[in-house]
């Protein structure tokens, strides 16, 4: 169920941030090599915003329908250890999550960019997205980043929970 709180002050409440990967903590694009490895790019701001929330005591999670180990590797780097990767069903996934940490729904935010994401988004308590995503899911979305995905939409986010809770210029934020 949605709130009728404005957008500010609905973030006062937020405890868990779960992400889409392509299309928002990366660019969407997919390199692939001669020996058909698959890449990805990160923005490392957004890669900051990530591993200061888990420092500051959020729950960061990503569910991902790719099943590359490299999403692991990246998020694991900045601490994030809740990542579920090649996933069939995202909403099965999140709901499971959610109940093995008993993290109420109403204070997940999820950033998603595609119809993937959509179900999923129409569940959580503030839905968002990138600035480049698919009209449906901007359809749904309490906010739209003005910055697209893997360009720093994450840190946009992040940032605004951390600013509104008072956590952003904190000791944690100085260090990496």
């Amino acid at each position: 169920m949605r709130s009728d709180k404005p957008f500010l002050q609905q973030l006062h409440t937020i405890t868990t941030f779960v992400f889409d990967v392509d299309g928002v903590l990366t660019d969407g694009g997919v390199f692939v090599s001669d020996s058909g490895e698959r890449m990805r790019q990160y923005n490392i701001k957004d890669g900051y915003a990530l591993q200061l929330a888990v420092k500051c005591g959020y729950r960061v999670c990503a569910i991902s329908g790719a099943g590359s180990e490299s999403i692991r590797i990246r998020l694991n780097g900045l601490g994030i250890n809740d990542v579920f990767i090649g996933c069939k069903d995202k909403v099965a996934t999140l709901n499971d999550y959610l109940s093995a940490n008993q993290i109420d729904l109403q204070t997940v935010m999820f950033m998603g960019d595609d119809i993937p994401d959509l179900k999923i988004m129409q569940q959580v308590g503030l839905p968002v997205c990138p600035a480049d995503a698919v009209e449906d899911i901007k359809a749904i979305s309490t906010y739209i980043s003005p910055i697209a995905g893997g360009k720093g939409c994450v840190r946009d986010v992040i940032e605004k929970v951390l600013k509104v809770q008072g956590k952003w210029l904190n000791a944690e934020a100085y260090s990496w």
